[in-house]
């Protein structure tokens, strides 16, 4: 496991609240992540991992609180200052999120050739570079995505996050429909990526196997209609040898996979 260089926040949540209608999702959620630190953020479906990470990207806006990147609040930036801090941003899609009517070479070239305005031959050149990087051969640049397999795509994905040098890489779900074999393979390509760009990265993952692997840090959030109204969301924010060592009934069972007391509501509900 890679040491985190410096403690200095490049990413701050300060008191982050998000509200769609009438349905709360965050809290009042708060996190400082450390320059070079990877944070995995756990929790079961509903509890707004996914909200958050829109929310850092300003793809969502807070309802109260702000978020920082180096030390700009992002949602006081306008359109054009949000596109270009962005640009020191890499994203990792759960579905990788690929142009299915271009070339893998274009997908992964699109960022370069969009804000750097690179030619394209020499973006393809960069591109095979980065390609290689995460072991996939030149041979599928001319490919489009559709004839790749799910572990390929990723990892397309991953090159493509990659190639503007970013500073802060956010992954969503990044092992999500493979096989163990092919997650573990995402989960030595993250732990590269962090030891050979020196990246702050925050992982969104139901994965405890990847958590475990590739984080100096886990954050566990709660679904909100299960809290009462003075509880905090985060239920853990610790290294990962400390999960085991939680006293929390609702943090084992997440990272044992246990129903514990849901057994009993599916029993509670009515029959067709």
């Amino acid at each position: 496991m890679a040491t985190v260089e410096t403690t200095t926040p490049i990413l701050s949540i300060d008191g982050v609240s998000v509200t769609f209608g009438r349905q709360e999702v965050l809290r009042n959620v708060s996190l400082d992540i450390p320059t070079g630190q990877t944070v995995a953020i756990i929790g079961e479906s509903g509890c707004g991992k996914t909200v958050l990470l829109k929310t850092i990207v300003g793809l969502v806006t807070p309802t109260a609180g702000e978020v920082r990147f180096d030390n700009r609040v992002i949602g006081q930036l306008g359109d054009k200052e949000l596109t270009l801090l962005r640009t020191r941003f890499g994203f990792v899609f759960q579905s990788a999120a690929l142009f299915d009517s271009m070339s893998i070479a274009d997908n992964v070239a699109f960022p370069l050739i969009e804000h750097q305005r690179i030619p394209r031959q020499e973006a393809y050149r960069l591109v095979a570079e980065q390609l290689a990087e995460v072991g996939l051969p030149t041979s599928v640049m001319a490919k489009k995505p559709a004839q790749l397999s799910g572990g390929m795509r990723k990892r397309v994905g991953l090159a493509r996050a990659l190639i503007m040098g970013p500073e802060l890489l956010l992954y969503d779900e990044p092992t999500t429909g493979l096989d163990p074999i092919m997650s573990d393979v995402i989960n030595e390509l993250i732990l590269r990526t962090r030891t050979q760009h020196k990246v702050t990265s925050v992982m969104v993952t139901h994965d405890m196997h990847s958590a475990m692997k590739v984080a100096d840090r886990i954050v566990m959030l709660y679904p909100l209609a299960r809290l009462e109204p003075e509880e905090p969301q985060i239920l853990f924010d610790g290294p990962p040898h400390e999960l085991e060592k939680t006293k929390d009934p609702r943090v084992s069972q997440f990272i044992h996979g246990e129903a514990g007391e849901r057994i009993d509501e599916l029993k509670a509900l009515p029959s067709s």
